[in-house]
Parts: structure tokens; sequence; C-alpha cells
């Protein structure tokens, strides 16, 4: 029984100053929106955050803008107004965080770069997003998601042998450097309940695609080779792949001997893990061509959703290879309450997507129901501006007029 009320989110009470725009400074700012945050997204005039101009639309709002920025405030600021300045600093007075994903010097030129913030205001959480840092030879280059996967070798690594590299389906570069910045924010948040005193992050995408290579680097160094795509299995497991089914292909990841026999059974084949060429992970890794043609002779005579129900009655990891419609009826997502609406304003049209995956005891989780709003641009400024001037005026006025 629920002796208490579900709270918002353990960050409740956190106020984050939202620079950024695009993808991997908004996805970094969502994820402490879901966990509780305050976060007050500041946008350029005119146009705001780029991605308002990026489809999806309905009616006639991004829904590209509406997944990575719900449950933000929106306020528009121009920097060269002496009211707005004034009003950001009352901001800055206030936020325990601040974001943003300009190249370096950006924010410097403004006025509000990290060196400034850390004498002025050293409680604040600082944090860039950029494509390669703010120190090394290559900090002053634009960085795009596709350039940091380039770069950062995944695309040498997707894709299939005979053919070229690839990108990854998602913005994988964005998306690391989002998911990393967030975790160096919550640190240095933990690290100011020690000392008071707030920090730096400093997120460079190129750094954060090599710490994403996974064992890419150890293998190389360790074995001289470079590696290389190998379609949809694993270089160092097997069988780690796709295989052929009648009616599609169906994904097997035995990745351990015992796996392989329980698979084999499954199969209705135990004679599979008794031939000499698969007996070890190591010998099916170097086999492996021979071992997807004998367990296709198999697969190929029953349907994708047969051979799943005999994998995971045998305890197989397995799945078949679902398109994005899938996702919405899959019964564990479903369960897991994984989506959410969300929409644009107070009006408009709801659209789904998938909400916020950490499940924590004693705080709400996602609302499957009621969609979470994404500002229009500007909309909240009348309420911060009372908010935040409101209180400075009527300080000032009560003190004859000096602070």
């Amino acid at each position: 029984m629920q002796t208490e009320e579900l709270r918002k989110g353990p960050l409740e009470g956190i106020t984050v100053l939202d620079f950024s725009r695009v993808l991997a400074g908004p996805y970094c700012t969502m994820i402490l929106a879901d966990l509780g945050a305050r976060v007050i997204k500041i946008e350029k005039f005119g146009t705001g955050d780029d991605t308002r101009a990026f489809g999806p639309f309905v009616d006639g709002e991004s829904a590209y803008f509406m997944c990575f920025n719900r449950g933000k405030e929106s306020i528009v600021l121009d920097i060269k107004s002496p009211r707005d300045r004034e009003l950001l600093e009352r901001l800055l007075d206030e936020a325990d965080v601040v974001v943003e994903n300009f190249r370096p010097g950006v924010m410097d030129r403004l006025g509000y770069g990290a060196e400034r913030l850390a004498k002025t205001h050293p409680h604040i959480v600082y944090a860039s997003v950029s494509g390669f840092g703010h120190s090394g030879p290559f900090s002053d280059l634009p960085g795009y998601d596709m350039v940091v996967q380039a770069m950062g070798g995944i695309m040498s690594l997707t894709g299939w042998p005979d053919g070229p590299p690839s990108r990854v389906g998602t913005s994988f570069g964005d998306l690391g450097a989002a998911l990393f910045a967030t975790v160096g924010i919550l640190a240095s948040l933990y690290k100011r309940n020690q000392n008071a005193q707030g920090g730096r992050v400093d997120i460079g995408m190129l750094d954060c695609q090599a710490a994403l290579m996974e064992t890419a680097l150890a293998r190389y160094d360790a074995e001289g080779k470079v590696p290389n795509r190998t379609g949809d299995s694993h270089p160092s497991l097997a069988p780690f792949e796709s295989f052929a089914a009648k009616d599609g292909r169906i994904v097997i990841a035995a990745g351990n001997d015992t796996l392989f026999v329980l698979m084999a059974d499954a199969l209705g084949a135990p004679e599979l893990a008794l031939q000499a060429p698969f007996a070890t992970n190591d010998l099916r890794c170097r086999n492996r061509p021979d071992m997807i043609k004998a367990i296709e002779a198999v697969t190929r005579t029953q349907n994708v959703q047969h051979w799943v129900e005999r994998l995971n009655e045998a305890g197989v990891p397995c799945s078949p290879i679902n398109t994005i419609d899938k996702l919405f009826d899959h019964p564990q997502l479903l369960a897991r309450d994984m989506f959410i609406k969300v929409k644009s304003g107070e009006t408009g049209r709801a659209v789904r997507t998938a909400g916020n995956p950490i499940r924590m005891s004693g705080y709400k989780g996602n609302n499957i129901v009621d969609p979470i709003v994404a500002p229009k641009l500007n909309q909240h400024r009348e309420q911060i501006l009372h908010e935040f001037m409101a209180a400075r005026d009527a300080y000032v006025s009560s003190h004859g007029g000096e602070e």
C-alpha cells in the first residue's frame, strides 16, 4: 500500500537555463526535465530553436521540436537589450544549471561564458556540448552528428563488409553526447551538495563517440587488425546475428556454449552442438559462414514466430526484427508505460513518442494519458518576467531605489 504521494522527480527544485538547440543539448535538458527539473529554454528572436522548422509537422507545429522540448518553458531574450540582460542576470541568480551547445567562444562573446559565470555565479553547473570540446586543435570546427559518426569510427563499423560505410539509423553522435552531458551534470550537482560550488562540464561529441566504440579500439591494439563492418553479426560472439526464416529474419543471440546447446535443441537439431567446427564460441566465430548455413537449413523451414516461441521457451535470447510501427503495440513496452503523448501549446493534436525509461521508486512514471506540452516560442515570457523581475522591483522599491 502506498503511504505517500509520488513525487514529480528527484530533480524537483533544480532550475536549468537551456541555451541549446537542435538535438544534443535539448535531449540532455529533456532528460533533466523528465527527472523533475524546471527547464527554461532561452530562444533566439524570430525562429527560435532551429528544429521548430523541422518536419514532420502536426497542425503546423514541429513534431521533432515537441519530442525533445516537452515539459520546458520558452522565453525569447535579446542579449543586446538592457532589460533582457537584466532579466537574464536574475535568471542566473536563481538557476542551478546552464546548458549550451554553441561552438566554443560564442557564449563568451555574448558575455555569458563559463569563466565569467564561475566568478559571478559560482553556484552554477555550466555544461557545454560541442563537436570537439573546448580544447584541442579541432575545437573551433563545427561538429554535426554525421561528421562525428564518420570521424569517430562508428560508420566504418556499420553496414555490410561488401558495402559502403553507413550512418547509424539514429543520431548516435548527438544522443551519446547528450547522455554523457547528463551524467556530468548530475555528478556536478552531487559534488555541489558537498562543497556548495558549481563546476564546468565540457562535452565533445567526438570524445563520446570514441568512448562508445565498445571493444573496437582494444581489439585493434591487441590484434593489430583494423576492425571492419560485420553486417549484423558480433565480431566476438557466434551465433549473434540474424538468420533467414520462412517469412523473414530472426535474431538469435546465443552468446556462449551453453546457449548454443540450448539453441540447437530448440531448433530440433541437437547434432549442431556436436559438430567439431561449432564446439566453442571461438570456433564458431572462425567458422561463421558454415555455422550460418547449417542453422539456416533449419530456420528456413518455419516462420519467425514459430522459432521465437521455441527459443524463448528454451531460454535462448532471440527476437523478430521489428519495424517502428510494431513498437507502439509491443506488450513489454506497453506494460512498462513507455509511451507518452506530446503536443505544442494548449491546443493541437498530440503525437506519441517514447517517454522516460528511468524507473525510480517513490517518483512518478510516465503519464500515458495527459499529453506533455512543448512550449510555443516565447510562450512563458510574461510569466517569467513577473516571477523574476517583479520580486526584484519590489525589493528595490522597498529600499528606496537602492539594491
